[in-house]
């Protein structure tokens, strides 16, 4: 790709914060960032993430290429990469360079870490259940008060989840939890769906006393749109949002901030002592390796909701139950019928079927091919989410 550089000073503030769990600091830091723009066209552009690698060499030449950060990319066209210094005392404003980019590896490590692990012959059941029965407890008949006046639809479904003791896995199938649209992060709403996995959280909490429940998803809003439900209704105190190392800051509504530890320019996890405190922690699929790291065993959970999960590669999706699941693990998996992981890097891989998630695999395995409200549950697409 063969591009001219534009670049842009950007003044990066450390401002004081006294909301909880943000570093305090005043230091003013100048950062000189590197722009380019990409294809409009999305088929044509590269997939990029915060924290990928970019190369540049001057155009025409062999030289070996300077190495940048990818620092942000603002509306999927536009590159904001961080280069060292060397870069900076050889640019010359009219040079055209070309650009490569490789992809940060710390993701593809996981999700084979999850792929090792769940080879043991204890995921059986959570990866190709056969069983025309579950184990389960009685259905409650009433739920514990909401502040949500619910339909008959979601709390049957929601009396069905707090019966489950064990695998398999119960299956949600309804809309993506929370709207990807470009609506302000601190307005969106939860879906029929979300509304589904926030008052079961919320059961749950209140009728078993020692639950620690794991909240993951692939993408961060739908963390962020529970989250911020589930505060209404369970203390600040037992909760916890597990962001990405280098999420941005900025990109983290106020009220999902003070529910997170930020030092040092870095999200990062409490130790493991107060990790274990928390009844509610959410995370993204992949980010939930964090909490393994920390040394949070597997069987911490006693239930994992993994929300949206027809939009993510199963690889990635597994990283929560490799880590965490063991034989008396409740799991919710929600997806949407018809839906897919939007991008698939390995033109091997789509081939092959990395393109049909956890969730689509799941739902024609045996257990769920006659709709029993034991094992799964369609949502009314037609209804609203709740009423109030």
């Amino acid at each position: 790709m063969n591009v001219t550089l534009e670049l842009h000073k950007a003044v990066v503030y450390k401002k004081s914060d006294k909301r909880k769990g943000v570093d305090e600091n005043e230091e003013k830091d100048d950062t000189i960032f590197v722009a380019f723009k990409l294809d409009a066209i999305r088929e044509r552009r590269p997939f990029l993430l915060s924290r990928d690698l970019a190369y540049a060499r001057p155009s025409g030449s062999e030289v070996e290429p300077f190495q940048g950060i990818i620092y942000r990319v603002v509306n999927s066209d536009l590159v904001l990469v961080k280069f060292d210094d060397d870069f900076h005392s050889k640019h010359v404003a009219t040079r055209r360079y070309d650009i490569s980019f490789s992809f940060n590896r710390i993701c593809l490590k996981r999700a084979h870490q999850a792929l090792n692990s769940v080879s043991d012959s204890l995921f059986e059941n959570f990866l190709f259940p056969s069983c025309a029965s579950r184990n389960s407890g009685t259905p409650r008949s009433a739920l514990t008060s909401s502040t949500h006046k619910l339909d008959a639809e979601i709390s049957s479904t929601i009396r069905q989840i707090s019966s489950i003791q064990s695998s398999p896995p119960y299956l949600i199938s309804g809309p993506r939890c929370a709207s990807e649209s470009r609506t302000a992060a601190h307005l969106r709403e939860p879906s029929r769906t979300g509304v589904v996995i926030r008052e079961a959280v919320i059961q749950t909490y209140k009728t078993s006393p020692h639950c620690r429940i794991l909240i993951c998803s692939p993408s961060n809003s739908a963390c962020d749109v529970l989250m911020r439900g589930l505060k209404k209704e369970i203390p600040e105190s037992l909760m916890f949002r597990a962001n990405a190392a280098f999420r941005e800051k900025e990109d983290v509504p106020e009220d999902i901030l003070s529910s997170s530890l930020y030092k040092q320019e870095c999200f990062i996890c409490p130790k493991l002592e107060t990790l274990r405190q928390f009844q509610v922690i959410s995370a993204t699929f992949v980010s939930c390796f964090r909490l393994h790291n920390e040394g949070l065993p597997v069987g911490h959970f006693s239930h994992i909701f993994m929300v949206d999960a027809s939009f993510a590669i199963e690889p990635e999706a597994l990283v929560p139950l490799a880590n965490f699941a063991d034989k008396n693990t409740v799991v919710v998996v929600t997806g949407e019928v018809g839906s897919s992981p939007s991008w698939v890097r390995s033109d091997i891989g789509r081939r092959n079927g990395l393109k049909t998630s956890y969730f689509q695999r799941l739902s024609k395995c045996r257990p769920y091919h006659s709709l029993s409200p034991s094992f799964i549950t369609q949502l009314d697409l037609n209804r609203d989410a709740c009423f109030m």
